[in-house]
């Protein structure tokens, strides 16, 4: 990742409604992800509290595009479309 290159942000929705439908399991696989790939200075993941989209969740907006009823396999999919590379060894 270039020096000036902005990381690309991962917010999870930590409302309780998002939170009850999977959203503790689509932490984890994002912080799973960025482990896995060496991604810590690519990608920022943080919480927010509510999205005031409950009824769609569970929301997680990644580079600033939010996506509703986010299953595990759907996170997993957002992941790896996102073209980040590890950084080289």
């Amino acid at each position: 990742m270039p020096a000036d290159a902005k990381p690309i942000e991962i917010v999870i929705c930590l409302g309780s409604s998002c939170f009850a439908r999977g959203n503790p399991e689509n932490l984890a696989i994002v912080e799973e992800f960025v482990q896995k790939h060496r991604l810590n200075a690519a990608i920022r993941i943080s919480g927010k509290l509510c999205q005031d989209e409950c009824k769609l969740g569970p929301n997680v907006t990644v580079a600033g595009e939010t996506h509703h009823e986010v299953t595990a396999a759907k996170m997993r999919q957002v992941l790896q479309q996102l073209g980040v590379r590890p950084p080289e060894a």
